[in-house]
């Protein structure tokens, strides 16, 4: 299918030198066109880019996410973006309110795909096991390097700032049918996914908007970050140093870049379970985990989260374009079943699986 893509950034050489990457990798009839955001004013040229458009997919940092959903309004654009950002997806349910487009908010890999393999699950076992209240849910995510070394224990294989703002804003829960805030890495856990040894915490943003949504019939929910043991240690250790005050994220983000290394060969960890009694009285559980590694899309290796984090956000901007949605759209909104069968996410999350099996029988 034809398309004309345009790709705009703040820093409008970064943006000439993505659309070259992406034109590179893609099919002959699809189109690319870089242009310059600028960081207040309203161009001309992206007067034209917007007029153009059917759709915006919004991958800048979250606090760009107002204004371009701003702009979606008024170019009756359809909108996705990926943030993780609580007060300003907040302000965007509030600005979509009533429009004739669609606007999926959250929609990466955490907040995003995860929040709906728990919705799944939950649906599963409530048919399975003939009960629509549950114990808990658990959501978790780790964007992981294959090695580590200490003290950290850690390689950054995506944005360092949002790393940084998930540990130190506050992370929602639901404990005993009631939403809460709790401190991000309060609650450090541990688990074994395929043998190998991870901790879990607190962090903020990733369980979107399923503590509203479940907080009836789930009597206890939550996300967490995956890291290998000894990260979330340190990270608590650098925070007391640094000492509290207004902007903490950005302190703790200078402490993180002078220690941690950015890596390419990156894993993805994820894992969701859902648990509760049958209709029995039964103790039932029902879980599922993935490790998802590059894929070659095109004629290009797409690292773990560049795939993990853009099949949703294409699945979900797939739905929009077939005229799904109208106004705001979050994770619980979204139908499961029509959602992973999708062929972005067939394609990003299956495939991988259907590799390591091959591997396995090689």
């Amino acid at each position: 299918m034809a398309a004309d893509i345009f790709i705009g950034d703040i820093n409008y050489e970064a943006a000439i030198s993505v659309s070259k990457w992406v034109q590179e990798g893609a099919s002959s009839i699809v189109q690319i066109e870089p242009f310059h955001i600028h960081p207040q004013e309203l161009t001309n040229q992206m007067d034209y880019v917007f007029s153009s458009g059917d759709i915006l997919l919004d991958c800048l940092p979250g606090g760009e996410a107002p204004r371009m959903a701003a702009f979606a309004l008024k170019y009756n654009l359809h909108y996705v973006n990926l943030t993780e950002y609580v007060a300003e997806t907040n302000q965007i349910l509030d600005m979509a309110k009533g429009a004739e487009t669609g606007f999926v908010l959250q929609a990466g890999l955490a907040p995003g795909f995860i929040n709906i393999l728990g919705h799944q699950l939950y649906l599963e076992f409530a048919e399975e096991f003939q009960a629509d209240k549950i114990d808990y849910m658990a959501m978790k995510v780790g964007a992981l390097t294959r090695v580590v070394t200490g003290p950290h224990f850690y390689g950054f294989t995506w944005s360092p700032i949002g790393v940084a703002t998930e540990y130190v804003k506050e992370a929602v829960v639901v404990r005993n049918h009631q939403k809460l805030n709790v401190p991000s890495l309060s609650g450090t856990t541990h688990l074994i996914i395929d043998g190998i040894h991870y901790e879990d915490d607190y962090t903020s943003g990733g369980a979107a908007d399923l503590p509203d949504y479940f907080k009836e019939k789930v009597a206890n929910l939550d996300y967490k970050t995956i890291r290998y043991p000894g990260h979330f240690d340190w990270v608590r250790s650098q925070l007391q140093i640094i000492g509290q005050g207004q902007g903490i994220e950005n302190r703790l983000l200078e402490k993180m870049n002078e220690y941690i290394p950015h890596v390419e060969d990156d894993l993805i960890v994820l894992y969701a379970s859902v648990q509760g009694k049958d209709s029995k009285g039964v103790l039932r559980k029902k879980e599922k985990s993935m490790s998802i590694d590059p894929l070659k899309v095109g004629s290009h290796l797409l690292k773990g989260i560049q795939l993990t984090t853009a099949a949703p956000m294409l699945e979900c901007a797939r739905m929009l374009l077939g005229g799904k949605f109208k106004g705001p759209v979050l994770q619980s909104s979204i139908d499961p079943e029509e959602f992973m069968k999708g062929p972005f996410i067939q394609m990003a999350f299956h495939s991988n699986k259907k590799r390591e099996r091959a591997k396995l029988d090689a």
